[in-house]
């Protein structure tokens, strides 16, 4: 038989002029070889980044060593004052001394400096290493006091600066331009004082602003619209002088700006009766007194004497000019009042809005029959005792101090509690009832955009799963607290709870602790609220 021969393959290196006709399986790159080429591609394309960085970086840092002097010897200094992130914490106590939405913005500026700081000196210096620029070619004036021993990459000073100035500008743009301008003197002067590469201020820059807008996961912005409210213009009269006016000012309240509001009013509502309430007296009976021969019922204060303020104008079914004067001003924020010339201008023009009101019934701690609405929010267990904790320390250190004084030992002291909550009993960290559906959901309640729908925000922070207090930490800090097993949240427009423990729960509304409770029924109160805003 004639036997077939086989194909063979053309190979190019034996006729290189000639085109193969068949390509052989040996021909073809391996899989493994062509990861590893293009491995090395991509390190070669890495390394040729880094170099150019590199030298780019250490070429501007000798021309700003080598420029003529600027400001000398002020940036050397403003270097050295924002050691430590002191400069941000003096900008942040001025910010805070202030009224409207500069002091939640300084908070926020300060928890977001807090993490930048934590981050680009801890893990990041080490992760780089990179190690300072030499300051030979640094004029003596200029220079540090002392050697830095750390890294360089990223620049600490930097990062505190972006990350302040951006939480800042979150909450109050306005008051972000100064700072913003001073953060950058801040950056710039770190070079120039030859601390750090121009690329080690930008990449603490870049980080610094990233922790900013992440503090937006722990702590929501307000929106900048207030929340809807039915008109009711008609319940509340025109004032254009305050004739007709009593406004009660509690002087205990806010920051202590009182004495200027005082003022503004007497300038700008002549006509109206302003009555100044010292530490001494009673603001509960002051604004009895001062609603008994007034058409209108003003407050300024923070969100308890704003309660008292609305539980007398209801009683005596007056519409209330609520003036901001507190340190947060939750209620006044949500209505749309940012400061004292807004009120003053709805009471001019007789422009108002009708809210609703939470109200709770049930038995105190004697046993006896007690009867208070709240316009914000009311609560059982680790708040009210934050609350009490915060109001023993404040006048000697101050609110902020006092308040993270407060929570801090809830957070870890605190017991939990037996309640039964509609007919159910549970065992509870925390029981909060919120007049109106608060925002964010799954979240710390911040604020609401509707006043009127006549419902109740019910959330409860459970104790019966393991590691619940962490867990809920935890939640909160990965902004996935909607999801967590130890949080509930529902809406309701009734809620009956009563405790199961020997002694009386504490208790608070709108801010303020009150007696102990043994049973409460919380509902919106059938009678709306009037209260003054611009259109």
């Amino acid at each position: 038989m004639r036997r077939i021969p086989r194909p063979v393959h053309r190979s190019r290196t034996r006729d290189r002029g000639r085109s193969r006709d068949l390509v052989g399986e040996s021909d073809l790159p391996r899989v493994g070889d062509l990861a590893r080429l293009l491995v090395r591609h991509d390190v070669a394309i890495g390394r040729r980044f880094v170099h150019t960085f590199i030298t780019v970086d250490r070429a501007m840092f000798s021309a700003i060593a080598g420029a003529r002097p600027l400001v000398d010897p002020l940036l050397p200094r403003l270097s050295h004052a924002a050691d430590h992130g002191m400069l941000w914490w003096g900008v942040a106590g001025a910010l805070g001394a202030t009224k409207g939405r500069r002091r939640p913005a300084a908070m926020r500026g300060l928890l977001a400096l807090g993490v930048a700081s934590a981050v680009a000196n801890g893990p990041a210096k080490l992760l780089f290493r990179r190690g300072r620029p030499p300051t030979h070619g640094i004029p003596p004036l200029r220079r540090l006091r002392r050697d830095l021993t750390t890294f360089s990459f990223p620049s600490g000073h930097s990062a505190s600066a972006a990350a302040f100035a951006t939480g800042v500008a979150l909450d109050a743009p306005a008051a972000a331009v100064p700072v913003v301008a001073l953060a950058s003197a801040v950056a710039f002067s770190r070079v120039y004082v030859g601390a750090h590469y121009p690329g080690d201020v930008v990449a603490g820059a870049a980080l610094g602003i990233g922790a900013g807008l992440l503090t937006t996961k722990v702590m929501p912005r307000r929106p900048w619209s207030p929340a809807r409210a039915r008109p009711a213009s008609a319940w509340a009269p025109a004032l254009p002088d305050g004739t007709g006016l009593g406004v009660v000012v509690n002087a205990r309240s806010g920051a202590g700006h009182h004495a200027e509001l005082v003022a503004v009013l007497r300038a700008d509502l002549p006509g109206a009766q302003v009555v100044e309430v010292g530490p001494d007296q009673d603001v509960a009976e002051a604004l009895d007194r001062v609603a008994a021969h007034s058409r209108v019922l003003g407050v300024a204060g923070g969100d308890g004497t704003v309660n008292a303020a609305a539980a007398a104008a209801l009683a005596r079914g007056l519409p209330l000019a609520v003036f901001p004067a507190g340190t947060l001003n939750h209620f006044a924020a949500d209505v749309g009042l940012n400061s004292a010339g807004d009120t003053i201008k709805a009471v001019r023009e007789g422009t108002a809005v009708a809210v609703d009101v939470g109200r709770v019934d049930g038995i105190g701690a004697a046993d006896s029959r007690f009867s208070r609405i709240f316009v914000n929010t009311a609560s059982l267990g680790g708040y009210p005792d934050m609350v009490g904790i915060r109001e023993r320390f404040e006048r000697r250190i101050g609110k902020w101090p006092a308040m993270i004084i407060a929570l801090s030992r809830v957070l870890w002291s605190d017991p939990p509690f037996d309640v039964e909550i509609d007919g159910v009993t549970r065992r509870v960290w925390l029981v909060f009832v919120g007049n109106g559906r608060y925002l964010p959901d799954g979240f710390a309640p911040t604020y609401r955009t509707r006043l009127d729908e006549s419902l109740l925000d019910l959330r409860v922070v459970d104790a019966t799963a393991p590691l619940a207090r962490l867990r809920l930490v935890g939640a909160v800090l990965t902004g996935r607290l909607g999801r967590s097993r130890v949080y509930e949240q529902r809406t309701v427009e009734r809620v009956r709870i009563s405790s199961n423990q020997p002694s009386p729960l504490p208790f608070a509304s709108d801010g303020e602790v009150t007696e102990g409770i043994r049973r409460i029924a919380v509902t919106t109160s059938g009678a709306r609220l009037i209260v003054y805003r611009p259109e």
